[in-house]
């Protein structure tokens, strides 16, 4: 069964919301989401079809992201969020809670995640025009007091793990790959990639630069 589209309707978990609403999630012309941390609206269920329906559209659509400084928590999440605003979404950083946890579809469409009671949360699903419309203004009114997430991350040191930050340590001491990758217990393979994962986390362009941002940062002790 899928959601009529003419009502409003609840649905409990995130399992229900996607069996019975995850097409609405298809954008057409702008997709917005507010979200406390990368938690919310996860759904690796469902992400790669809504990913590989917005590459098919010509123009894709617009994609604006707005979350707290909680989806930078840790570094899985931090390197997520960098590749999704490389992949074209435009992604904002607000430090004060967010009026909704919510995805708006085509400004036509709001889904509200309601607070997790018991580790399961309710989706309101809104189609009502005045309803949207007042969600969608607030959504743009926290968005335009926001901080882009390139301003915000320049000001402040990347999530990083005890491993990264290892990683960085043998960099800034001139082991070459191979004796660092043994030393770590990782491939050869696996520690370049590491590497080449953490050089995004600081916007660094090379091993050099990596080196002098996590010094900036005090990374490095």
């Amino acid at each position: 069964m899928t959601v009529d589209v003419d009502q409003n309707v609840i649905l409990r978990g995130e399992r229900e919301l996607i069996e019975r609403a995850w097409r609405l999630f298809l954008a057409r012309e702008e997709f917005a989401c507010a979200a406390t941390d990368m938690n919310t609206w996860a759904m690796p269920e469902i992400r790669e079809r809504i990913a590989a329906h917005r590459r098919r559209l010509v123009p894709r659509p617009a994609a604006y992201k707005l979350h707290n400084p909680a989806a930078l928590a840790d570094e899985e999440s931090e390197r997520r969020l960098v590749e999704i605003a490389k992949g074209g979404a435009r992604v904002r950083i607000c430090t004060t809670p967010l009026p909704h946890e919510t995805i708006i579809v085509d400004r036509r469409t709001a889904i509200l995640a309601g607070p997790p009671e018991n580790g399961v949360r309710e989706y309101t699903v809104v189609r009502s025009p005045s309803v949207v419309k007042g969600v969608v203004s607030l959504f743009w009114a926290t968005w335009e007091t926001s901080t882009d997430l390139a301003d915000y991350r320049r000001e402040r040191p990347p999530a990083l793990s005890e491993e990264s930050r290892r990683i960085l340590r043998l960099l800034a001491g001139g082991l070459k790959d191979e004796a660092a990758a043994r030393q770590l217990g990782l491939s050869l393979r696996t520690y370049r990639r590491r590497v080449a994962e953490i050089l995004t986390l600081l916007d660094a362009g090379s091993r050099f630069q990596a080196g002098l941002r996590a010094q900036e940062f005090g990374l490095l002790g």
